[in-house]
Protein backbone atom coordinates (compact mmCIF):
# COMPACT_ATOMS: atom_id res chain seq x y z
CA UNK A 1 0.00 0.00 0.00
CA UNK A 2 2.80 2.43 0.90
CA UNK A 3 4.61 1.79 -2.40
CA UNK A 4 1.45 2.57 -4.40
CA UNK A 5 0.88 5.76 -2.39
CA UNK A 6 4.43 6.91 -3.10
CA UNK A 7 4.02 6.23 -6.83
CA UNK A 8 0.85 8.34 -6.82
CA UNK A 9 2.68 11.09 -4.89
CA UNK A 10 5.56 11.12 -7.41
CA UNK A 11 3.14 11.09 -10.35
CA UNK A 12 1.16 14.05 -9.01
CA UNK A 13 4.33 15.96 -8.14
CA UNK A 14 5.65 15.31 -11.66
CA UNK A 15 2.46 16.52 -13.31
CA UNK A 16 2.32 19.66 -11.15
CA UNK A 17 6.00 20.39 -11.82
CA UNK A 18 5.48 19.87 -15.55
CA UNK A 19 2.58 22.33 -15.42
CA UNK A 20 4.67 24.95 -13.63
CA UNK A 21 7.55 24.33 -16.02
CA UNK A 22 5.26 24.80 -19.02
CA UNK A 23 3.87 27.99 -17.48
CA UNK A 24 7.45 29.15 -16.96
CA UNK A 25 8.02 29.08 -20.70
CA UNK A 26 5.39 31.82 -21.02
CA UNK A 27 5.69 33.63 -17.67
CA UNK A 28 9.17 35.02 -17.00
CA UNK A 29 8.67 34.96 -13.22
CA UNK A 30 8.47 31.14 -13.12
CA UNK A 31 11.73 29.26 -13.62
CA UNK A 32 11.19 26.60 -16.29
CA UNK A 33 14.26 24.41 -15.88
CA UNK A 34 14.11 23.72 -12.11
CA UNK A 35 10.47 22.67 -12.38
CA UNK A 36 11.25 20.40 -15.32
CA UNK A 37 14.19 18.87 -13.44
CA UNK A 38 11.85 18.18 -10.53
CA UNK A 39 9.31 16.67 -12.93
CA UNK A 40 11.98 14.41 -14.44
CA UNK A 41 13.06 13.30 -10.96
CA UNK A 42 9.45 12.64 -9.90
CA UNK A 43 8.45 10.77 -13.06
CA UNK A 44 11.54 8.55 -12.81
CA UNK A 45 10.21 7.45 -9.42
CA UNK A 46 6.56 7.17 -10.38
CA UNK A 47 6.20 4.92 -13.41
CA UNK A 48 8.06 3.91 -16.53
CA UNK A 49 5.16 5.01 -18.73
CA UNK A 50 5.02 8.55 -17.29
CA UNK A 51 8.81 8.83 -17.43
CA UNK A 52 8.89 7.80 -21.10
CA UNK A 53 6.06 10.22 -21.86
CA UNK A 54 7.94 13.10 -20.19
CA UNK A 55 11.20 12.27 -21.97
CA UNK A 56 9.32 12.45 -25.28
CA UNK A 57 7.78 15.90 -24.68
CA UNK A 58 8.98 19.03 -26.48
CA UNK A 59 9.49 20.67 -23.07
CA UNK A 60 12.04 18.06 -22.06
CA UNK A 61 13.78 18.00 -25.42
CA UNK A 62 14.08 21.78 -25.66
CA UNK A 63 15.00 22.62 -22.06
CA UNK A 64 16.67 19.58 -20.48
CA UNK A 65 17.87 17.02 -23.00
CA UNK A 66 21.22 18.70 -23.66
CA UNK A 67 21.85 19.29 -19.96
CA UNK A 68 21.03 15.70 -19.02
CA UNK A 69 23.21 14.40 -21.87
CA UNK A 70 26.15 16.39 -20.49
CA UNK A 71 26.14 18.97 -23.26
CA UNK A 72 25.39 21.80 -20.84
CA UNK A 73 22.96 24.69 -21.17
CA UNK A 74 22.77 27.58 -23.55
CA UNK A 75 23.67 31.03 -22.29
CA UNK A 76 20.03 32.01 -22.76
CA UNK A 77 18.85 29.15 -20.53
CA UNK A 78 21.46 29.96 -17.90
CA UNK A 79 20.47 33.63 -17.94
CA UNK A 80 16.78 32.75 -17.59
CA UNK A 81 17.45 30.43 -14.65
CA UNK A 82 19.65 32.94 -12.85
CA UNK A 83 17.25 35.84 -13.37
CA UNK A 84 14.13 33.93 -12.33
CA UNK A 85 15.75 32.42 -9.24
CA UNK A 86 17.18 35.83 -8.33
CA UNK A 87 13.71 37.39 -8.58
CA UNK A 88 12.12 34.68 -6.41
CA UNK A 89 14.91 34.85 -3.83
CA UNK A 90 14.74 38.65 -3.76
CA UNK A 91 11.03 38.41 -2.96
CA UNK A 92 11.80 35.99 -0.13
CA UNK A 93 14.60 38.27 1.05
CA UNK A 94 12.24 41.26 1.18
CA UNK A 95 9.56 39.29 3.01
CA UNK A 96 12.11 38.14 5.60
CA UNK A 97 12.89 41.67 6.76
CA UNK A 98 12.54 40.60 10.41
CA UNK A 99 14.31 37.25 10.02
CA UNK A 100 18.06 37.87 9.66
CA UNK A 101 18.94 34.16 9.78
CA UNK A 102 16.50 33.51 6.94
CA UNK A 103 18.06 36.31 4.91
CA UNK A 104 21.54 34.88 5.49
CA UNK A 105 20.34 31.44 4.44
CA UNK A 106 18.66 32.79 1.28
CA UNK A 107 21.76 34.80 0.37
CA UNK A 108 23.98 31.72 0.79
CA UNK A 109 21.65 29.58 -1.32
CA UNK A 110 21.52 32.29 -4.00
CA UNK A 111 25.34 32.56 -4.13
CA UNK A 112 25.65 28.76 -4.38
CA UNK A 113 23.02 28.65 -7.10
CA UNK A 114 24.69 31.45 -9.06
CA UNK A 115 28.13 29.83 -8.85
CA UNK A 116 26.75 26.43 -9.89
CA UNK A 117 24.75 27.66 -12.89
CA UNK A 118 27.20 30.32 -14.08
CA UNK A 119 30.50 28.50 -13.59
CA UNK A 120 29.98 24.76 -13.03
CA UNK A 121 27.24 23.86 -15.53
CA UNK A 122 28.84 23.58 -18.95
CA UNK A 123 27.84 26.25 -21.47
CA UNK A 124 26.65 24.87 -24.79
CA UNK A 125 28.04 27.47 -27.20
CA UNK A 126 27.25 25.52 -30.38
CA UNK A 127 23.51 25.86 -29.83
CA UNK A 128 23.93 29.57 -29.06
CA UNK A 129 25.62 30.10 -32.42
CA UNK A 130 22.67 28.34 -34.07
CA UNK A 131 20.20 30.60 -32.20
CA UNK A 132 22.03 33.72 -33.35
CA UNK A 133 22.03 32.65 -37.00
Amino acid sequence: MKKKTMKIFWSVLGLISTGFGAAGVILPILPTTPFLLLAMFAFARSSRRLNEWFLGTKLYKKHLEGFVAGQGMTIRTKRTIILSVTAMMALGFILMANVPVGRIFLAAVWVGHFIYVAFIVKTNRMENETEAA
